[in-house]
């Protein structure tokens, strides 16, 4: 978590711990304490930490930014405070929240002609951090000359404003996933988890949790189609994994009869992007992104072409799975998945509406009526409820 003092325009970092972990039957750790800190912590200096800075990840929605020369967004990614601006030219702006000088923040700062100045002392940095006036000097210094800020390069694409906080003075490629790259297709999902980004991650890419967090309350008649069907007539489906240069592809082995499988098949890709089954495959090109915000807070964007309509037709009538209907399915934001309006909180953009302090809006009389597996309303309120509950950072 960020605290202290400034160096550099950088917050100090300080890791979260996550602590005791569950035992085997042997007594055993499937992760020691060190082993899941290594995993899970994402600051500065930190194994992961750098390993996150060597990609291009989303950092927010160009809709956060509508507008040049318009309001600074705080964004917090990978432990580290940062201020978002479009300059007056259009381009994003990604730099050190704390001005060099006396580290005052440049939320306050004036977003005019080309880049922030520091209402402080004047100072003012445009997009590459470099500091372009300092009007608290005469007019012969060139001290101007010795001070940048931490400044982190920024791409637009489909919606997505991508960064990337490496360390090589030429970043690599932007990634090719193929949802962020069609036409007239632009992101406009993103939700923040109260949580580690391993652990929500973790259960995106969990492809059993389905038939039962989703697809519980469902029985092989109510399924309309083969993609429920037989994930509500075998629940304990057998496992593959390859291996690839750029993660994994897995599928779930469901048995379909006759000595026939059902394969539910999904892909990790490194750092941190999924891409979970949407039923026949080529019909649905879509990924999800867990970027860490820090240590116990992540932000998920999700890119879908055609509209996912998972769930939305895919159950007899009178059936569906939590908060998913015909008349629910995207671009309409489906009950039970809305957020809050952002505010310019570290940790105030894309809450959701359906917050903790609310139980997530559970309804058990939901659930003893078969209207759900559990009683949340939707989907991601159910993924939301069992990845947040587990604590700020599970231990494994």
């Amino acid at each position: 978590m960020p605290c202290g003092d400034s160096e550099n325009g950088h917050m100090a970092y300080s890791s979260w711990s996550f602590g005791e972990v569950p035992r085997t039957k042997k007594g055993e750790a499937v992760l020691s304490v060190e082993e899941n800190d290594l995993l899970c912590q994402v600051g500065p200096g930190t194994v992961m930490g750098d390993l996150f800075r060597q990609y291009w990840l989303p950092a927010m929605l160009s809709s956060e930014l509508p507008e040049p020369d318009g309001a600074q967004v705080r964004v917090k990614l990978l432990g580290e405070e940062l201020i978002a601006f479009r300059d007056s030219d259009g381009d994003v702006g990604l730099v050190a929240n704390l001005c060099p000088h006396r580290g005052a923040s440049l939320f306050y700062a004036r977003n005019e002609e080309g880049g922030l100045r520091c209402v402080y002392h004047g100072w003012k940095y445009d997009k590459a951090g470099k500091c372009v006036d300092m009007p608290s000097e005469p007019s012969e210094s060139n001290f101007k000359d010795r001070i940048h800020l931490t400044a982190y390069p920024c791409v637009e694409r489909h919606g997505l404003v991508w960064t990337y906080m490496g360390p090589r003075e030429t970043p690599p490629p932007l990634p090719e996933i193929e949802a962020n790259m069609l036409e007239g297709r632009d992101c406009r999902t993103a939700m923040t988890r109260d949580c580690n980004w391993m652990q929500a991650l973790e259960g995106d890419i969990d492809t059993v949790h389905f038939s039962w967090l989703h697809a519980g309350h469902l029985q092989p008649e109510d399924a309309a189609s083969d993609f429920l069907r037989y994930q509500t007539e075998d629940r304990h489906p057998k496992f593959g994994v390859v291996d690839t240069e750029w993660g994994t592809t897995y599928g779930a082995f469901i048995s379909a009869g006759n000595d026939k499988s059902y394969l539910r098949m999904a892909h990790f890709l490194f750092p941190c992007y999924t891409m979970i089954p949407q039923g026949a495959v080529m019909e649905n090109r879509m990924f999800r992104a867990w970027v860490p915000m820090d240590d116990t807070h992540t932000i998920w964007f999700s890119m879908s072409e055609p509209a996912s309509t998972i769930g939305a037709n895919q159950t007899a009538p009178g059936k569906s799975l939590a908060g998913r209907t015909p008349a629910s399915a995207p671009p309409v934001r489906r009950a039970g998945e809305s957020v809050l309006p952002n505010s310019t909180d570290w940790y105030g953009r894309f809450n959701t509406s359906n917050s903790v302090a609310r139980d997530y809006d559970l309804d058990r009389d939901a659930a003893k009526r078969l209207d759900s597996f559990t009683g949340l309303p939707s989907v991601t309120m159910e993924d939301h409820a069992v990845t947040e509950s587990m604590g700020p950072g599970v231990g494994r």
